[in-house]
């Protein structure tokens, strides 16, 4: 299947047939809607409904041959309800009245028995969103089972012809879409609905001398925005063959670049110290910084939530507060936390648009790409893959194992392995060399490669 084809995938509306995605959003707001005056009928103070319908297909192949088909079609209902401060929450996946009526009847019995929380209920009213922009986030992708498993083995091909690759853990091929509906007594409803696809493939090479592995991804809104199948299976490939001949290395000092899908980690680690969980119940070693550096002062974090097709887009958070652009790192200089407005009344402060997340976070890129980024480096260790679970949030403490190459005046040595890379994040965030222009925009966090000053590598 050829990239154009990929292309011709994408579902085109058919003008004469209803909108099935429209069908159902009016399904769940008349629900959504009609719940909550339930739920105020009950008693309630204030509620709020979260309803979600999500389908999708996932076909995985390995050597050619189908190992998976998985079709879904899930349904998600969520209430909370409040009795003055006293919160009951309750959900289910069956969307029948019967159901639905169990539901409500639950978080009303929990609500009634909570003891009573002066920082819940709903966002505030003034801050609900009240303009809905199209985010160009809707585009199906009209792929049926057989052209999906054809798709599938040419991405496989396409890695499994190179030399020296040995074996395949399979290619994975992924359409979904969703609708959602968030409302609250305030009056509020918004909707929202979104598509998300993707590609894979993961490859072994080596023998028994020495195997490795490692894979590739596209994920995308619209299909017609994939890699085409071959460049996939190729950049599959690539890393794979590039790992032969791993070794470890002597422990040392010395720079380290992240690859842009990794340094992405990293800023998910700022986020997660300056989010509002980790503040009120004092576990960030990023606590009392808003107004304080903590990055160099030439760097720019901002997010933006209404980036047309992001990954992260959307125009209210998941209490219906309005999204806005708005700075996290300006100047090097923490500008403001990341809250709902639960842990915005736990600090006295007020909601930043997070609940649930951040929205399309985009690091400020500089101008150098991959290569010259290892120009700038000269030596050192660029980092590619990293394990397990060493980031602690309340000290700062990092300590990872990880796999990459060892790099000498700007040019890629070999491949290394079995080693540990070691420092605190507040030094790794101070010591920020230069971000490069390589943006990886597969996330929510869009980042290009993050070059650090310096870290400890632990080896032999």
């Amino acid at each position: 299947m050829s990239e154009r084809a990929i292309s011709q995938h994408r579902r085109q509306p058919d003008r004469n047939q209803p909108d099935r995605s429209q069908h159902e959003l009016d399904r769940l707001t008349e629900l959504a809607e009609d719940v909550i005056r339930r739920a105020r009928a009950a008693g309630a103070s204030q509620a709020e409904v979260a309803a979600s319908i999500d389908t999708g297909l996932s076909v995985n192949v390995r050597l050619g041959e189908v190992e998976t088909v998985e079709h879904t079609r899930d349904r998600g209902f969520g209430l909370t309800v409040y009795f003055g401060q006293s919160k009951g929450s309750a959900s289910t996946a069956d969307l029948h009245p019967d159901s639905i009526q169990a539901t409500l009847d639950q978080a009303c019995a929990i609500a009634r028995y909570t003891e009573a929380d002066p920082a819940s209920g709903l966002a505030d009213a003034a801050r609900m969103a009240t303009t809905f922009p199209d985010l160009d986030l809707w585009h199906p992708w009209d792929i049926d089972t057989a052209r999906a498993i054809e798709l599938g083995i040419e991405i496989e091909d396409a890695g499994r012809a190179h030399a020296g690759i040995s074996n395949s853990d399979g290619a994975s091929v992924q359409a979904s879409q969703g609708v959602s509906v968030y409302a609250n007594s305030h009056g509020f409803v918004g909707r929202e609905r979104g598509t998300r696809h993707s590609l894979s493939l993961a490859l072994i090479a080596g023998g028994d001398d020495g195997m490795q592995r490692d894979y590739w991804y596209d994920s995308v809104r619209a299909a017609g925005d994939f890699m085409s199948p071959k460049a996939l299976g190729d950049k599959a490939a690539e890393r794979t063959l590039a790992r032969i001949g791993a070794r470890s290395l002597s422990t040392r000092q010395c720079p380290v670049l992240f690859v842009p899908e990794l340094a992405r980690g990293l800023i998910g680690h700022l986020v997660g110290a300056v989010s509002g969980g980790a503040l009120y119940r004092q576990a960030s070693f990023l606590l009392d910084h808003v107004g304080k550096p903590v990055m160099p002062a030439w760097l720019n974090i901002v997010e933006r939530p209404q980036l047309l097709r992001g990954q992260g887009s959307g125009s209210f958070d998941a209490e219906g507060v309005a999204t806005r652009d708005s700075a996290l790192i300006e100047g090097g200089v923490l500008a403001r936390y990341v809250l709902g407005s639960y842990s915005a009344r736990k600090l006295a402060l007020e909601s930043t648009g997070n609940a649930g997340g951040i929205h399309n976070l985009v690091v400020e890129p500089g101008q150098d790409d991959f290569a010259g980024m290892l120009k700038r480096m000269g030596s050192g260790l660029l980092v590619t893959e990293v394990m397990g679970q060493g980031v602690s949030t309340i000290t700062g403490d990092y300590s990872r194992g990880a796999a990459g190459f060892w790099v000498e005046n700007g040019q890629i040595a070999y491949p290394v392995e079995e080693i540990t890379i070691a420092a605190n994040l507040r030094d790794m965030f101070a010591g920020i060399v230069a971000v490069g222009s390589d943006v990886d925009r597969r996330s929510q966090i869009l980042a290009g490669s993050i070059l650090l000053e310096r870290m400890t590598v632990a080896g032999e």
